[in-house]
């Protein structure tokens, strides 16, 4: 059966379409800049990319740009072949603890809980609606980004303000990339031959953010009642005191919409030192940029911070600690970083192995630290599109 795994952004497309069952990638490829002039995409084949640049003014247009590659690489002969598409859903809500075949009371949920991730919301019902009317015949299923996160207990997911706040508006801990930490979850389950496994995962790419998981289950998380808490990230601030958004608003004379667009698309890494890429924050600091350090050690540093304290929330019985996503499952540098940080909880660097792993090597994963270390840290790539077929393959 052939299985389309979609994630669509708010001007963005990506996809990835399997065999199933044996979970084999047959082609994929990601729409970028919809809407906009300069707007392209990019499919990747047989170990080749091929970049397009034209209009595309919306996600349904889209869609029928990535459908008619299918056909024209060969990758299916006819629509028809797909059976079942799998959609990254940014947020589920307390209601959906699992992925859900879409129909219409799914779709007006997902409309609902959108309130707490506009960023997303535009980009993932436009999605949806293109591939329903692409493929009427296929199942569409919905895999929620927050779900892994709902087995977190009320001492870590409420906040202390006004218990009204939840009971009316549902303003809790929700979680995010929880596609992502259930995949490294099942991965370590199978590598350490233990189900009631406890891990301290950290997602780390251009989003961030970092779960203690508890006898195989999230048990805390950094990102909150959206993507903006917990970790400082390319563009996003992070956990910051709440009061510097009235402060702005009179001070500087900012609107409240501008504020928050500051916080989710000018802070981080972005605006301490004016780059949102690592790589790049990297090469600056070669450039002896003061700035670009600055950033860096500030990134560590928060990095460091919640370990620890998950590191104690898990009562020191820590299985592994877990780097992936983006910049940890290439940064050497940033990961020997973070674990020079560690150096307390005696969790020490194996630097020539350490060195040698990113997913553009022949190595892609292994444990970075010392035998003698405490907790051995573990660099292991993510596969969130793998997750979401899975769940699409076995509701269809």
């Amino acid at each position: 059966m052939k299985v389309l795994c979609v994630n669509a952004g708010s001007s963005s497309l990506k996809f990835q379409l399997y065999e199933m069952p044996a979970e084999i990638s047959i082609i994929g490829g990601y729409v970028e800049k919809i809407g906009a002039k300069d707007s392209f995409y990019t499919i990747k084949f047989e170990g080749k990319k091929n970049e397009v640049v034209k209009p595309i003014k919306d996600h349904t247009e889209a869609v029928k740009i990535m459908l008619e590659e299918l056909v024209n690489y060969g990758a299916v002969k006819d629509l028809s072949e797909i059976r079942s598409v799998g959609h990254r859903a940014v947020h589920g809500g307390e209601k959906y603890t699992k992925s859900v075949v879409i129909d219409a009371e799914v779709l007006k949920d997902m409309k609902e809980f959108g309130k707490f991730a506009p960023l997303h919301l535009p980009g993932n019902i436009a999605g949806v609606k293109a591939m329903q009317k692409a493929l009427p015949n296929a199942t569409q299923v919905a895999v929620f980004d927050t779900a892994f996160h709902q087995t977190i207990p009320k001492i870590q997911y409420m906040y202390p303000v006004p218990m009204e706040w939840y009971e009316k508006y549902g303003v809790r801990k929700y979680g995010f990339h929880g596609t992502s930490h259930k995949y490294i979850t099942e991965v370590m389950q199978k590598k350490l031959g233990k189900e009631n496994i406890n891990l301290i995962i950290c997602h780390v790419g251009s989003g961030a953010s970092i779960t203690a998981v508890k006898g195989g289950k999230s048990y805390d998380t950094t990102m909150g009642l959206t993507p903006l808490d917990g970790l400082m990230m390319g563009t996003r601030s992070g956990s910051i005191d709440p009061s510097i958004i009235k402060y702005m608003i009179d001070e500087a004379g900012m609107t409240y919409n501008q504020v928050d667009d500051a916080l989710n698309k000018k802070s981080g890494l972005l605006g301490v030192c004016g780059f949102n890429d690592n790589r790049d924050v990297e090469k600056a600091i070669e450039e002896k940029d003061e700035n670009a350090r600055l950033a860096l050690d500030m990134y560590v540093d928060r990095i460091d911070r919640y370990i620890a304290e998950y590191y104690l929330e898990l009562g020191g019985e820590v299985d592994a600690i877990v780097f992936t996503a983006g910049v940890l499952e290439n940064g050497a540098e940033t990961r020997e970083s973070i674990i020079e940080g560690l150096a307390p909880l005696g969790i020490k660097i194996n630097r020539d192995v350490n060195n040698a792993i990113a997913s553009f090597k022949e190595i892609t994963s292994g444990i970075i630290t010392t035998e003698d270390s405490t907790v051995p840290v573990y660099v292991e790539p993510t596969n969130e599109e793998v997750m979401i077929v899975r769940d699409a393959y076995k509701l269809a």
